[in-house]
């Protein structure tokens, strides 16, 4: 943009913020019901419509593995620890197997943590396979269907391909002995090896206290334009840049570092929640995976999310109505960002913003304790519900088999 263009634009911007301020205030207490199936979905309650049976396994495959390393109770992958907390006090548990719709294995795939606090999937396959032969062993549930009526929660990158690199995850594909399993997982990108039909898209994780710790008040003016803190470049995994976001925070950085109306940073400032409840938009790009915690962070802030991730599944997506809340971008467009956000009508922002004040919709994002309802546990109970009732297909024949044992990379078939 030229100089005589900012000189135009600038101040229109500003005369914009102004009257979007008056009128979220005049507004700030209304809030829009999603309408539809979306909205129905929503506010469903799954109790009495499934019934789950927990497998108590030895402590070794959850407890010691967090007891090891608390760290594992704040991280994004945390999910699978408080999904299995919740199942065991849920009304939807049940002691008696033989009237269960699904069973639940509960392993703690993520909790292997570097010093950094990153996890590291490698020993994940073999927890898994582990796990899977105990309870193929000591309960016949598993055998008459190969695990299709069991659910997993495998919130890695890349899913129950267990790896963080997107080619090395593509290589491994899914482990075998899940293939016929419901998979609750934070990944989801169209037509990709590691999203498999039927899996049940959630948000990653978000210490629910920690956020609304840094709640401010509703009225305060919304004074950024686009706002985001994180990473450009990946020098230590991805040193020539091209690989990392598939260049697409590097565009951001490259186009609008300079730009005033761009909040963007590498750094990560004490006031990070209350700088985003300031903000219009917030960039939700792809990191080494498409999904990030930003959504959840911006939905719970009222801050309308800019997903910049092709062929991205969204979490819940047939209860969030992401068309509606958030803006797209495809990632070959980057460069025309300030362009495609300051061309919104403010009515439509107004709207967006409407949205993202629904407290239903906040709550479906977030794993509290104890559980509420509406929160995102019921959420992946009402995905379970709606697959029912299981088709007899399923059910395998006296000596049938379909999966294969042995499939799979040599070091995960070591015992674990």
């Amino acid at each position: 943009m030229n100089s005589l263009s900012w000189a135009i634009f600038v101040p229109l911007f500003a005369a914009f913020l102004i009257t979007t301020d008056a009128i979220v205030r005049e507004r700030s207490q209304r809030t829009e019901r999603i309408s539809g199936s979306a909205g129905d979905v929503l506010e469903d309650n799954p109790v009495g419509r499934l019934k789950v049976f927990v497998y108590e396994l030895p402590s070794k495959y959850n407890k010691k593995i967090l007891q090891k390393d608390p760290r594992c109770l704040n991280h994004m992958f945390a999910a699978e620890i408080f999904m299995h907390r919740f199942l065991l006090t849920s009304p939807v548990r049940t002691l008696n197997p033989e009237e269960a719709d699904w069973f639940y294995t509960p392993v703690y795939t993520t909790c292997d943590l570097t010093p950094n606090g990153l996890p590291l999937p490698f020993k994940s396959p073999r927890m898994m396979r582990s796990a899977i032969q105990l309870i193929s062993s000591n309960w016949p549930y598993w055998n008459r269907t190969e695990g299709a009526d069991h659910f997993f929660v495998v919130p890695h990158d890349f899913g129950a391909c267990f790896h963080y690199q997107e080619e090395k995850a593509i290589e491994r594909g899914i482990l075998p002995l899940l293939q016929r399993a419901t998979l609750v997982q934070t990944f989801g990108q169209r037509n990709h090896v590691c999203l498999k039909e039927g899996s049940i898209t959630i948000p990653p994780y978000a210490p629910p206290q920690k956020m609304h710790a840094h709640l401010i008040p509703e009225k305060t003016p919304r004074s950024i334009f686009v706002y985001f803190r994180g990473l450009f470049y990946d020098v230590g995994n991805d040193p020539e840049g091209g690989y990392y976001a598939r260049g697409a925070r590097a565009a951001v950085w490259e186009n609008f570092k300079d730009n005033p109306l761009f909040d963007i940073s590498t750094e990560h400032p004490t006031t990070y929640y209350e700088d985003m409840q300031r903000a219009v938009f917030c960039l939700c790009p792809l990191g080494w995976a498409p999904w990030s915690p930003r959504l959840v962070e911006a939905v719970i802030f009222g801050c309308i999310p800019v997903i910049i991730a092709d062929d991205i599944v969204l979490p819940f997506a047939d209860a969030i109505p992401w068309e509606e809340i958030g803006v797209f971008l495809d990632e070959k467009d980057v460069a025309n960002l300030d362009t495609i956000l300051t061309s919104i009508p403010l009515e439509m922002i107004l709207r967006k913003q409407r949205l993202l004040a629904n407290p239903s919709m906040k709550q479906a994002m977030l794993f509290p304790q104890p559980a509420q309802p509406g929160d995102a546990f019921h959420q992946v109970l009402n995905g379970l519900a709606r697959k029912l009732p299981h088709d007899r297909s399923v059910y395998l024949k006296a000596g049938e088999k379909i999966l294969n044992w042995t499939a799979g990379p040599v070091g995960d078939l070591k015992p674990w």
